[in-house]
């Protein structure tokens, strides 16, 4: 065993420390920066997973607030109106049209002329309708002619059997004395019996004759007076036909119907025209009426006894539905509206103007603004403001009436809420939109 002396002196760090195999040197490594990056890598794995998890995943998209406009949601009454566009007309227009075919051949009245009824606008010519009459007139002369005819020869004929008859009575009355005679004779022997037959015989015969030629007259007479009576009826007929073709000399003078101005007339001298032909039109101006065009969206609240009214030279004027035209042309139909306030005296033919059409009465409601937004969503969503004004999001509402102003709320929106309501066409389908000054 070895004694070692003690000496503070000692570097002990010189001192070589004999080790067994069970004593190891310890090294004091701490954190590795391996370590670190793990660590950090880990905690963003986990926050991506955790912002897939629980993080807003709506599309968004970045939108400046001077391009768009937006709308505050109110309650307030709704009134039931639209408007449209009216067009000042003459309370009734008479059509004049060519009731026979012929030429122009003179113009008497220009448009725009004050007319009154039977005044002659223009005169035609029709040379085959000229013809036409003479023919007439030839046919009714012939008839006549030979009525006349016929008359003379049946009272010719019937003057002669009612001689024949009065003949034959004289000859029966003379027969019928002789018979008489002879038959008394015959009871004394007188005569012979051959004679007494003779008379008898031409006493028969006769009084055979004269039954024959009484009723040979009457049924003459009643043919003559059947054949009379059936020339009369044609030449009637004739004259009749006669006398409408004269009348349709007077129809080629074109003439006014009513009272009123002339509003068009559309033949040049020389023109040829059918009849049928539309010549032109009389405005009758004892009143005015305004033809209208409404979009066939409304087709089915459209009717008669409906109010509106217009603003004309600084005054309100009244007016109400008196016809509707259902028949439906470029998405529009029409309707007549009559004054029912004082006619203005300036209004002219021809004016227009923008006319507050009252669909029903005024209700309470909440009201959205209208805008360009209905035409991308149709009314079945919005983009309502966040209170902050930082960003809008998409919301599902249900949208009723709609007057020139403002859409009815259903469902969806509360008082004081916005909601952008210009056009989303470039805002594609996002959900939500950042709101950028």
């Amino acid at each position: 065993m070895l004694n070692f002396v003690k000496n503070k002196n000692i570097n002990h760090s010189n001192i070589a420390v004999p080790m067994d195999g069970m004593d190891r040197k310890i090294e004091n490594k701490g954190i590795q920066k391996k370590h670190v990056w793990m660590g950090i890598g880990g905690l963003i794995l986990l926050l991506v997973i955790l912002q897939m998890i629980f993080g807003d995943k709506s599309s968004k998209l970045n939108v400046e607030k001077d391009k768009i406009t937006i709308g505050e949601i109110m309650a307030g009454k709704y009134q039931d109106y639209i408007s449209v566009n009216g067009t000042v007309e003459p309370i009734k227009t008479v059509y004049l049209d060519a009731v026979e075919s012929g030429r122009v051949e003179e113009i008497l009245i220009e448009e725009g002329t004050m007319v009154k009824k039977g005044d002659v606008i223009l005169k035609l010519s029709n040379y085959n309708l000229l013809l036409q009459i003479s023919g007439n007139e030839a046919d009714v002369s012939r008839a006549v002619n030979d009525l006349k005819t016929a008359r003379i020869n049946l009272e010719n004929q019937n003057i002669q059997t009612r001689s024949n008859i009065l003949q034959l009575q004289y000859l029966f009355k003379k027969l019928e004395r002789q018979y008489n005679n002879n038959l008394k004779l015959i009871t004394q022997n007188l005569i012979s019996k051959e004679e007494f037959e003779y008379s008898r015989e031409q006493y028969e015969e006769t009084s055979m004759q004269l039954d024959l030629q009484k009723q040979k007259f009457a049924r003459d007479s009643m043919y003559t007076k059947t054949r009379i009576q059936s020339d009369e009826e044609s030449i009637g007929r004739m004259q009749m036909n006669l006398n409408l073709t004269r009348r349709r000399m007077e129809d080629l003078d074109i003439k006014a119907s009513v009272d009123g101005e002339l509003a068009t007339l559309n033949p040049e001298v020389g023109e040829v025209i059918n009849y049928g032909t539309r010549v032109g039109t009389i405005n009758i101006l004892d009143s005015y009426k305004m033809r209208v065009m409404i979009d066939e969206h409304y087709i089915t609240r459209i009717s008669r006894g409906l109010p509106g009214d217009f603003d004309f030279a600084g005054k309100k004027n009244s007016l109400r539905i008196i016809k509707v035209y259902p028949e439906v042309q470029n998405g529009t139909f029409a309707v007549d509206m009559e004054f029912t306030s004082a006619i203005p005296e300036q209004i002219r033919i021809g004016q227009t103007a923008r006319i507050h059409l009252e669909l029903g009465e005024s209700e309470d409601a909440l009201l959205l603004p209208k805008g360009g937004f209905y035409q991308s969503t149709g009314g079945q969503w919005v983009y309502v403001v966040d209170p902050s004004g930082d960003y809008a999001e998409k919301r599902k509402v249900r949208l009723g009436r709609q007057n020139p102003r403002y859409y009815e709320i259903l469902e969806g929106l509360e008082p004081g809420e916005k909601v952008i309501v210009s056009d989303y066409e470039n805002f594609g389908n996002v959900d939500k939109l950042i709101l950028k000054k």
